[in-house]
Protein backbone atom coordinates (compact mmCIF):
# COMPACT_ATOMS: atom_id res chain seq x y z
CA UNK A 1 0.00 0.00 0.00
CA UNK A 2 1.21 3.55 -0.78
CA UNK A 3 0.87 6.46 0.92
CA UNK A 4 -0.73 9.50 -0.73
CA UNK A 5 2.09 12.03 -1.25
CA UNK A 6 -0.06 15.90 -1.60
CA UNK A 7 0.85 17.23 -5.48
CA UNK A 8 3.63 19.74 -5.28
CA UNK A 9 2.07 23.00 -5.60
CA UNK A 10 1.89 25.39 -8.76
CA UNK A 11 4.29 28.12 -7.36
CA UNK A 12 7.58 27.51 -6.00
CA UNK A 13 9.86 30.55 -5.20
CA UNK A 14 11.29 30.75 -9.01
CA UNK A 15 8.23 30.52 -10.26
CA UNK A 16 6.55 33.32 -7.82
CA UNK A 17 9.21 35.70 -8.44
CA UNK A 18 8.86 35.50 -12.23
CA UNK A 19 5.10 35.55 -11.96
CA UNK A 20 6.09 38.37 -9.61
CA UNK A 21 8.24 40.19 -12.03
CA UNK A 22 5.55 39.73 -14.67
CA UNK A 23 2.74 41.12 -13.29
CA UNK A 24 5.39 44.48 -12.66
CA UNK A 25 5.65 43.73 -9.16
CA UNK A 26 8.60 45.97 -7.84
CA UNK A 27 10.26 43.13 -5.25
CA UNK A 28 13.80 42.96 -4.22
CA UNK A 29 14.71 39.63 -3.17
CA UNK A 30 17.75 38.64 -1.16
CA UNK A 31 18.97 35.04 -0.19
CA UNK A 32 20.67 34.61 2.85
CA UNK A 33 21.04 31.02 5.00
CA UNK A 34 17.31 29.31 6.24
CA UNK A 35 16.16 31.68 8.75
CA UNK A 36 13.65 29.33 11.00
CA UNK A 37 12.36 31.41 13.31
CA UNK A 38 11.90 35.51 14.02
CA UNK A 39 14.57 35.96 16.51
CA UNK A 40 17.22 34.50 13.48
CA UNK A 41 18.71 36.54 11.01
CA UNK A 42 18.87 39.89 12.90
CA UNK A 43 21.66 41.11 11.12
CA UNK A 44 19.76 40.55 7.46
CA UNK A 45 17.19 42.29 8.85
CA UNK A 46 18.63 45.37 10.26
CA UNK A 47 20.03 45.49 5.99
CA UNK A 48 16.90 45.48 4.70
CA UNK A 49 14.35 48.55 5.03
CA UNK A 50 10.96 47.77 5.54
CA UNK A 51 8.53 45.70 8.54
CA UNK A 52 9.94 42.00 9.12
CA UNK A 53 7.06 39.60 9.51
CA UNK A 54 6.46 36.84 11.54
CA UNK A 55 3.21 33.86 10.19
CA UNK A 56 1.08 31.68 11.50
CA UNK A 57 -0.53 28.74 10.37
CA UNK A 58 -3.42 28.07 12.75
CA UNK A 59 -6.37 25.78 12.54
CA UNK A 60 -9.32 25.95 15.22
CA UNK A 61 -11.77 23.63 16.41
CA UNK A 62 -13.88 23.58 13.58
CA UNK A 63 -11.47 22.78 11.20
CA UNK A 64 -11.09 26.15 9.39
CA UNK A 65 -7.22 26.93 8.25
CA UNK A 66 -5.85 30.85 9.10
CA UNK A 67 -2.85 32.70 8.24
CA UNK A 68 -1.80 35.10 10.90
CA UNK A 69 0.99 37.54 9.70
CA UNK A 70 2.19 40.17 11.71
CA UNK A 71 5.02 42.16 11.89
CA UNK A 72 8.26 40.53 13.65
CA UNK A 73 7.65 42.51 17.03
CA UNK A 74 4.27 42.00 17.41
CA UNK A 75 2.78 40.00 20.15
CA UNK A 76 -0.31 37.61 18.94
CA UNK A 77 -2.57 36.11 21.24
CA UNK A 78 -4.00 33.14 20.64
CA UNK A 79 -6.13 33.03 23.43
CA UNK A 80 -7.76 36.20 22.52
CA UNK A 81 -7.28 36.22 18.70
CA UNK A 82 -9.91 34.07 18.18
CA UNK A 83 -13.22 36.27 19.36
CA UNK A 84 -11.47 38.90 16.79
CA UNK A 85 -11.21 37.07 13.83
CA UNK A 86 -14.72 35.10 14.39
CA UNK A 87 -13.28 31.39 14.94
CA UNK A 88 -13.04 28.63 17.47
CA UNK A 89 -10.04 27.81 19.76
CA UNK A 90 -6.57 27.82 17.36
CA UNK A 91 -3.71 25.79 17.29
CA UNK A 92 -0.99 24.96 14.85
CA UNK A 93 -1.77 23.47 11.83
CA UNK A 94 -0.14 20.77 10.92
CA UNK A 95 3.17 20.16 7.98
CA UNK A 96 1.27 18.15 6.14
CA UNK A 97 -2.15 20.70 5.65
CA UNK A 98 0.57 23.64 5.14
CA UNK A 99 2.24 22.44 2.47
CA UNK A 100 -1.03 20.82 0.93
CA UNK A 101 -2.73 24.75 1.08
CA UNK A 102 0.10 26.99 0.72
CA UNK A 103 3.09 25.11 -0.33
CA UNK A 104 5.45 25.70 2.04
CA UNK A 105 7.33 23.52 4.78
CA UNK A 106 7.62 24.59 8.34
CA UNK A 107 9.84 27.86 8.55
CA UNK A 108 8.81 29.09 5.41
CA UNK A 109 5.48 30.21 6.10
CA UNK A 110 4.29 33.55 4.53
CA UNK A 111 1.47 35.60 2.56
CA UNK A 112 3.29 34.76 -0.72
CA UNK A 113 2.28 30.98 -0.07
CA UNK A 114 -1.74 32.40 -0.54
CA UNK A 115 -0.71 31.89 -4.26
CA UNK A 116 -1.04 28.59 -3.79
CA UNK A 117 -4.37 28.41 -2.47
CA UNK A 118 -6.73 29.32 -5.27
CA UNK A 119 -9.73 27.56 -3.10
CA UNK A 120 -9.39 30.17 -0.43
CA UNK A 121 -9.43 27.74 2.21
CA UNK A 122 -7.23 30.01 4.60
CA UNK A 123 -8.53 33.11 5.84
CA UNK A 124 -6.00 35.10 5.60
CA UNK A 125 -5.06 37.43 9.13
CA UNK A 126 -3.07 40.67 8.44
CA UNK A 127 -1.86 42.42 11.45
CA UNK A 128 -2.25 46.45 10.86
CA UNK A 129 1.22 47.59 11.68
CA UNK A 130 1.75 45.40 8.31
CA UNK A 131 -1.18 47.25 6.25
CA UNK A 132 0.41 50.46 7.17
CA UNK A 133 3.83 49.82 6.36
CA UNK A 134 5.08 50.95 3.36
CA UNK A 135 7.36 47.78 3.06
CA UNK A 136 6.82 44.95 3.79
CA UNK A 137 9.27 41.79 4.25
CA UNK A 138 8.34 38.04 3.24
CA UNK A 139 10.39 34.78 2.48
CA UNK A 140 9.39 33.86 -1.07
CA UNK A 141 7.82 30.56 -0.37
CA UNK A 142 11.19 29.17 0.84
CA UNK A 143 13.12 30.70 4.10
CA UNK A 144 16.19 30.94 2.35
CA UNK A 145 15.30 34.57 1.02
CA UNK A 146 13.43 37.45 1.64
CA UNK A 147 11.54 39.31 -0.39
CA UNK A 148 11.02 43.33 0.18
CA UNK A 149 8.07 45.31 -1.78
CA UNK A 150 5.97 48.56 -1.45
CA UNK A 151 3.06 48.65 0.38
CA UNK A 152 1.30 49.33 -2.79
CA UNK A 153 2.77 46.12 -4.55
CA UNK A 154 1.44 43.77 -1.74
CA UNK A 155 -1.53 44.95 -2.05
CA UNK A 156 -1.68 44.56 -5.89
CA UNK A 157 -0.54 41.04 -5.16
CA UNK A 158 -3.04 40.22 -3.34
CA UNK A 159 -5.50 41.45 -5.43
CA UNK A 160 -4.15 39.82 -8.15
CA UNK A 161 -4.66 36.35 -6.29
CA UNK A 162 -8.18 37.79 -5.59
CA UNK A 163 -7.48 38.16 -1.77
CA UNK A 164 -8.85 40.11 0.66
CA UNK A 165 -7.04 40.25 3.95
CA UNK A 166 -9.12 40.16 7.65
CA UNK A 167 -6.87 43.70 9.01
CA UNK A 168 -6.55 43.05 12.59
CA UNK A 169 -4.58 45.42 14.97
CA UNK A 170 -2.83 43.44 17.46
CA UNK A 171 -1.85 45.93 19.61
CA UNK A 172 -5.00 46.60 20.78
CA UNK A 173 -5.53 43.17 21.90
CA UNK A 174 -2.27 43.48 24.53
Amino acid sequence: MTEDKPSPPAFDADRLLDWMAGHGQLVTTRRHAAVFRVEEGRELKAAMPGAHTKNLFLKDKKGRLWLISARQDTVVDLKRTPAIIGSDRLSFGNETLLYETLGVRAGSVTALGLINDPDHRVTFVLDRTLWDADIVNFHPLTNTATTAMPQADFRRFLSLIGREPMVVDFGELI
